[in-house]
């Protein structure tokens, strides 16, 4: 036994929340808690959990995680599951190079050698798309990821969606994959039209066709097209995830380890997805701790068809990028489509402490300005 002494984070740019704990014996671990635009909010619960793990067990990774979930009266959403997950992914770490293993070996062991990868290209308003694909081709990616439109008002007009076809169709010629994301941005009398736009064109999948909170609408466009549905990123537990599943409405479910509260939820959601015949692929635009904390559990799982890296995302400004704070950038190579399962100890990266503390300090919260008032009439549109 080893009680938890201290527990730090530290906003680091770009949008960057990591979490270091450290136990009596000195043990450290490293997790991420990165909320895209509500980081002071997550800092802090960070402080109130602080304050109660303190003193606890270490090693009691199931323990902490379920006394967060049961004793707090109000439960789940992005705030609290975020901050959880930096908690959740450092004990792992820690525990993992505790015992000099690989974090994977504490899930059972792998199941696979090298995992599959895609990248962002296009932006947020998706443009130059094949330049932009053929220079991930370069890098070694085979499919990326890009979103479907810019911001759409809840009726648009049906020309809005063309420049959607004719992208997909710009990267299907350089022989690559894409999933198309709609970001949520847009709405049913569209979404129902740009899909079946695309089926001709066979994209990998389309993500977030509609809100999360529109589940009877998902269905409804999943069993009208053959795209596969891809969608999770805002859902936050396993109890978010199962209608989902018991309505036939996903395919391709994304949860993200920075929001679902860590390793021991993303593992939990992925089995219950595999229940299904659902494949998993998590949703990571975030940092090089998420990453490696999805590398390491998508390693033991068997249903994993793809992960999202934010190696060149076009958040990731100012000089910080997905090969930043961390020592060994080479694990994030791409070759032919795949990265390498890192052999390491732990979450398999070695972060640098020193830079992240000297890019901490004065660090600002990153705010996402979506498209403003971006209607014809001034109007807020989905971002």
């Amino acid at each position: 036994m080893a009680p938890i002494a201290s527990i730090e984070y530290f906003r680091v740019p770009p949008r960057w929340l990591f979490v270091k704990i450290t136990d009596s014996l000195g043990h450290t671990g490293w997790g991420e808690a990165s909320l895209e635009g509500h980081t002071q909010a997550v800092e802090g619960c960070l402080d109130a959990y602080r304050e109660r793990y303190v003193g606890m067990d270490a090693d009691e990774i199931e323990h902490i995680w379920q006394t967060t979930w049961r004793l707090g009266f109000y439960r789940g959403g992005p705030v609290f599951m975020s901050a959880l997950a930096g908690i959740d992914i450092a004990l792992w770490d820690l525990k993992a190079r505790k015992l000099n293993v690989p974090l994977y070996q504490l899930l059972g062991g792998k199941v696979r050698n090298k995992l599959k990868v895609y990248a962002w290209i296009g932006g947020d308003r998706p443009d130059d798309v094949a330049a932009q694909a053929s220079a991930r081709k370069a890098q070694g990616f085979t499919t990326i990821k890009m979103n479907a439109t810019s911001d759409l008002g809840w009726l648009d007009s049906p020309s809005a969606l063309l420049p959607a076809v004719e992208r997909l169709r710009a990267v299907k010629a350089l022989g690559m994959d894409a999933g198309i994301d709609f970001h949520g941005r847009v709405h049913k009398p569209m979404a129902k039209q740009l899909a079946f736009a695309l089926v001709p064109h066979s994209p990998l999948f389309i993500e977030e066709p509609l809100l999360s909170e529109h589940i009877g609408g998902i269905a409804a466009i999943a069993a009208q097209t053959t795209i596969p549905i891809a969608l999770g990123e805002r859902l936050h537990s396993r109890w978010d995830v199962r209608p989902f599943l018991e309505a036939g409405a996903v395919d391709i479910l994304q949860p993200d380890i920075a929001h679902v509260g860590g390793v021991s939820e993303l593992r939990r959601i992925a089995a219950m997805a595999e229940a299904y015949d659902v494949a998993v692929a998590p949703h990571c635009p975030l940092g090089p701790i998420a990453l490696a904390a999805c590398v390491q559990t998508m390693a033991a799982t068997s249903n994993f068809a793809i992960q999202e890296m934010s190696l060149g995302i076009h958040y990731n400004v100012g000089g910080a990028d997905l090969t930043s704070y961390i020592r060994n950038p080479e694990v994030w190579n791409v070759r032919e489509g795949y990265i390498e399962l890192m052999e390491g100890v732990g979450l398999g990266i070695e972060v640098d402490e020193r830079e992240v503390r000297e890019k901490a300090v004065g660090a600002e919260a990153w705010v996402s300005l979506g498209f403003g008032l971006g209607g014809p009439g001034g109007e807020v549109r989905e971002w």
